[in-house]
């Protein structure tokens, strides 16, 4: 059998519709209801687009709304398990701050918005970043029952968790706006119109 080259690196990057639908977002987003909306609305778009799941994610400073870098999931355009919006926004916030923790002295606190609770491997990318806060759309198990996407083996006090070493959680933000999204999905993948990732 023929094995390709080694590979000795790979690639996670935004989708280029991203950049036009970001286009009439301001710089700073103070109120944090309008960044929830921002990442229920990329994630309503990003399974339309193929990209992946209906997951999207942005990584702001806490206090003053500024948006440093936003995620969607690119598990299916980039044939990578790993990125998830999660991991995706944090990695790009961190390669623009040029710092891995995003909590480091002289920094501002930054806060990670997600439109739905965590999976698994995104619980520990988000615990280990430096956040100070993490501010959810909504949690449960909703978004397995209608996506059919495992999340992984959670903590049953994944919340206190994060708060255990210091990060805020505010959960069901706009819970009913990103049920919507996973709604939809599921109709389209009801009508055989998209493909669930799941390894197992």
């Amino acid at each position: 059998m023929q094995f390709p080259p080694h590979a000795s690196s790979f690639q996670i990057a935004l989708p280029g519709w991203v950049a036009a639908e970001l286009a009439d977002v301001p710089d700073a987003l103070p109120e944090r209801q309008h960044r929830v909306a921002l990442v229920n609305r990329l994630a309503a778009r990003n399974w339309r687009e193929g990209n992946g799941g209906p997951f999207a994610a942005l990584v702001a400073e806490a206090e003053t709304g500024r948006i440093v870098a936003v995620g969607v999931n690119v598990v299916l355009s980039t044939g990578i398990t790993s990125g998830h919006a999660e991991v995706t926004a944090l990695g790009l916030a961190q390669a623009r701050l040029g710092r891995w923790n995003l909590g480091a002295e002289g920094m501002p606190e930054h806060e990670l918005v997600v439109n739905w609770r965590p999976c698994v491997q995104c619980y520990g990318a988000a615990m280990w970043s430096g956040i100070t806060t993490l501010a959810l759309a909504g949690s449960g198990d909703e978004v397995e029952e209608l996506t059919t996407f495992d999340e992984g083996p959670m903590p049953e006090n994944w919340a206190g968790e994060f708060e255990r070493r210091g990060i805020r959680v505010l959960d069901g933000l706009a819970k009913e706006d990103a049920l919507a999204v996973f709604r939809e999905y599921r109709a389209a993948l009801d009508a055989g119109k998209i493909t669930v990732y799941n390894a197992r």
